[in-house]
Formats: structure tokens, C-alpha cells, sequence
């Protein structure tokens, strides 16, 4: 028996592992020291991304959250796509050492260190169910929103399989938009207990909304009672479900 729960581990981390030709994503934070935020989006904008795609890094999306309480003063949250971990490590090796970062990351901080603390990084294989990761304008106003999901031990793969069969096609229903779903890929940053997704709302206050009639939902009400028969497949808030709603830099390739 103990044998058999071994191979089934192995199947599911195997299954879970990226083809070796699938790229990887990169979810990245940084934080600014006090009024820092403007000089590091100047940054990014007119220099940064430009180096990263030379080093073979592709720019998905910036954003900066919209409520203070998620750093809106401070807060920069973006997404890198890379061939593959080895090619992420390279190639932000290449940047470290290239001179005109080395130039720019000098001039820009003549008066004062712009980063807080080191920037925390995630990374990342889009689900079995994710839609394709698609960046461009979009028609519309919007704003995104982050959300991370914190499963209780033995539950994520139950919690795909909501999404998969039922959450995605709700939230469609009531009116957001469903763009790429994540897993983790280092357990030490939540490889066996966390999804992490992003929404496209046309506002924060349509969002809200959206997630009101979603959450009284007849199907919703029994796809989720029928799911957490065993118990609740997000551990209790404040930490089971995160939501950080941004809006797009004016540089972010995902508008």
C-alpha cells in the first residue's frame, strides 16, 4: 500500500512537471523604498524591459495594485516567460553583468536606493485548463486581479478539477474574464498547495460585483458543496484566498 501511494505521487509530480519544451513563467514583487515607485517605473519602462527581452526574457504583464493596503504606493507586480528554469537563471545572469544595466541601474539611484528589500520571485507552469497566455490591448477599460489560492495538504488537485469543470465556466458566466492559471513549480514556495490565476474585470467595483452573483449561484452553491464533502479545499481566510486588484502599467504588454 505504501509502495502504491509512492507511484501515485510520482505520477501526479510527473504530470505536474513542464514538457521539457513548455515554457515557464515568472511572477515577480518588488517593493519600493517611500516615493521610490515613480523612479522604478521610469526604469522599467525606458530601459529594464528592453534589456530583458535582449537576454531572451519575454515581458508578459505589469501592474501596479490599485488599494494602498496591497501597495499601491509602493508595488510593482509583473510576469516574465522564459524557454525554461536553466534559460531564466542565463539569461538573468547575462543582465546582471550587462553594462547598460549596470549604467542605468547607477543613474537611476544617484539620489537613493529605489528597491525596499530583494524582490521575491515565483516560478510557475500554466494548468491543464489555463487559456493561452495572449499578450496586447484589450478593448475596453479594465483592471486585472492576482488571486492565490492556499490549499490544505492532498487538496490542489481537487481544486483544479473545480476549476476545471465548473469555476472557470461561472466566472465567464458572470462576466470576467478568465486568463492564465499557474502551479507552482519549487515546493518550497507552494508547489503542492497553491493555484494562482489572474481575472480581467472592466473595474474593481464590476469585480466585486461579479464575484456577489457568482457566490449565489445555484451551480456554484452545489459544484462547491459537492467538492468539500471532505473538507474545504482552501485553508481559512485571511489565507486560504488572496486578491490583489491592479491596473496595467502603461508600458505592460497585457493591457
Amino acid at each position: 500500500m505504501k509502495r502504491l501511494a509512492i507511484l501515485l505521487c510520482s505520477l501526479l509530480f510527473a504530470a505536474m512537471a513542464p514538457a521539457a519544451d513548455s515554457p515557464v513563467y515568472e511572477l515577480r514583487t518588488y517593493v519600493t523604498n517611500e516615493g521610490k515607485l515613480p523612479d522604478l517605473l521610469t526604469r522599467f519602462r525606458d530601459h529594464t524591459c528592453k534589456l530583458f527581452e535582449k537576454h531572451g526574457m519575454k515581458n508578459i504583464g505589469y501592474w501596479v495594485p490599485i488599494d494602498k493596503e496591497n501597495g499601491s504606493e509602493n508595488t510593482l507586480i509583473y510576469i516574465l516567460e522564459h524557454k525554461s528554469r536553466e534559460a531564466a537563471k542565463e539569461s538573468f545572469g547575462a543582465f546582471a553583468k550587462d553594462p547598460e544595466w549596470k549604467t542605468v541601474r547607477e543613474a537611476s539611484e544617484k539620489n537613493g536606493k529605489i528597491l525596499a528589500k530583494a524582490p521575491e520571485s515565483v516560478f510557475m507552469t500554466l494548468t491543464d485548463f489555463s487559456p493561452p497566455v495572449k499578450v496586447g490591448a484589450g478593448s475596453g477599460p479594465a483592471v486585472y486581479e492576482l488571486r492565490i489560492y492556499t490549499t490544505p495538504d492532498g487538496k490542489l488537485e481537487a481544486l483544479h478539477s473545480r476549476f476545471r469543470n465548473h469555476t472557470m465556466k461561472l466566472f465567464e458566466k458572470h462576466g470576467m474574464t478568465n486568463l492564465p492559471y499557474f502551479v507552482v513549480m519549487d515546493e518550497d514556495k507552494g508547489a503542492k498547495n497553491k493555484l494562482i490565476y489572474l481575472l480581467k474585470h472592466e473595474s474593481k467595483e464590476a469585480g466585486l460585483a461579479s464575484f456577489g452573483a457568482f457566490r449565489q449561484d445555484p451551480d456554484w452553491i452545489k459544484a462547491k458543496g459537492e467538492s468539500e464533502k471532505d473538507g474545504s479545499l482552501t485553508i481559512p481566510q485571511p489565507d486560504g484566498v488572496k486578491s490583489i486588484y491592479m491596473k496595467a502599467t502603461d508600458f505592460s504588454p497585457i493591457k
